[in-house]
């Protein structure tokens, strides 16, 4: 298959759009955690720095706010700090770094090494204590990076052994497929009955390549990862629709939803230019970058990807029905973050 310029283009230019249009003082939450470090990293691809002075805006507002960091969505801005601190050296944004990076080493414990996912938050003070697929990016992606660029193997070790936990506790090894959450009180997944959300198996394929990359593959916890994320790898092949998309339910009847889509796009690219991967996997992971991009609407007024499902969580009535009551819209951050790491990715397996 070869690389279509105008596909990546098109994500370069909703990229653009948002450095352009949106105001830098954006929440201090996850989804611009991960809109912000993957502009970053789109950046670096390119070699260039269209939206560093975004970036920067955004951690300048920020180290005048003195953010909380009490939980997993409130630790993923540290992809963002990191970032421009490597950039500027500046010290307000070391600081931000900090406080996320002694989060992270002193909050109590869970289960093993992994974290109540909501923490210390008002949420976390009424939401059953949980371990959530989703910190697989929010915790181990961004501790992988510092450890391996900081030289701090405590660290990396707390990195590389969360896929594994994460498994004991979510991983369906029948249907190959991971639960959105653990439970403590119950001590089991949640929620069962083959409620297999997609995002949620989006960061997984998404986040465990970029853990092989900062851990290396001679870390004890490389091989283990390597084959949780070849097992899922296969398991979502059974789950794709016609048209190369997954649906916010992966094993039941649901609505399109392209920020999986795109993680999972994203993740077997990555998966395959590593060797992760067998090359079966290029046609559905290119087709499925595609669709994500034929999606998109473009007019006088911006540019948007279309059809992302609102932020999502496991709730304790009627989950099956939560999931799909979730409303989709355009150009949540996350979304866009999903586009364009499946983006960067389209380009390095294929160009390259």
């Amino acid at each position: 298959m070869k690389f279509n310029s105008e596909n990546y283009n098109k994500v370069k230019r909703l990229a653009d759009f948002v450095s352009k249009t949106w105001d830098p003082k954006m929440k201090w939450m996850w989804g611009e955690a991960l809109l912000g470090y993957a502009l970053d990293e789109l950046d670096k691809e390119n070699g260039r720095e269209d939206y560093t002075k975004f970036l920067r805006a955004y951690c300048d507002h920020w180290a005048k706010m003195d953010p909380a960091v009490d939980q997993s969505d409130t630790a993923a801005p540290g992809l963002i700090t990191y970032a421009m601190y490597k950039r500027t050296e500046a010290e307000e944004y070391k600081w931000l770094t900090r406080k996320v990076l002694d989060y992270i080493r002193y909050e109590p414990r869970l289960y093993g090494d992994c974290l109540n996912h909501l923490g210390s938050s008002k949420k976390g003070r009424i939401y059953p204590k949980s371990v959530w697929i989703d910190s697989v990016m929010m915790f181990s992606v961004f501790t992988s990076l510092y450890a391996r660029e900081n030289n701090d193997s405590e660290l990396l070790d707390f990195a590389a052994r969360q896929p594994k936990q994460y498994a004991a506790m979510m991983f369906d090894e029948e249907k190959g497929l991971w639960a959105h959450s653990y439970w403590v009180n119950r001590k089991a997944a949640f929620p069962g009955r083959d409620l297999f959300w997609g995002r949620g198996n989006g960061w997984v394929i998404c986040g465990f390549p970029m853990i092989l990359d900062n851990i290396g593959l001679d870390h004890c916890e490389a091989e283990g990862i390597i084959d949780l994320f070849r097992r899922t790898s296969e398991s979502l092949l059974g789950c794709m629709n016609e048209d190369y998309s997954f649906n916010t339910l992966l094993k039941y009847k649901s609505y399109r939803e392209l920020s999986a889509t795109a993680l999972i796009a994203a993740g077997w690219l990555h998966g395959i230019r590593c060797g992760y991967l067998d090359k079966k996997f290029l046609e559905p992971a290119v087709c499925a970058f595609e669709a994500c991009v034929n999606a998109m609407e473009e007019g006088d007024d911006g540019i948007y990807m279309t059809e992302i499902s609102g932020p999502t969580i496991p709730l304790p009535l009627l989950p099956k029905l939560g999931y799909k009551a979730v409303p989709l819209g355009k150009n949540w951050s996350y979304g866009i973050a999903a586009l364009i790491f499946a983006a960067i990715e389209y380009k390095r397996c294929l160009e390259g």
